[in-house]
């Protein structure tokens, strides 16, 4: 499976892990060269989580 660049912000509000990823913050401070919604749940994280 290939990797996602660490520079792809995610705006998945419902994702629980949400407030520790770095891809929640590079796409709401603007950092962020492209900005995705991944996987993650209430009840599970994406999978393409970068702790910040």
């Amino acid at each position: 499976m290939a990797q996602v660049p660490e520079d792809i912000g995610c705006v998945n509000e419902k994702c629980i892990a949400k407030d520790e990823c770095k891809r929640q913050v590079i796409a709401k401070d603007g950092t962020a060269r492209e900005i995705q919604e991944f996987g993650g749940t209430e009840v599970k994280q994406c999978g393409k989580f970068i702790q910040k």
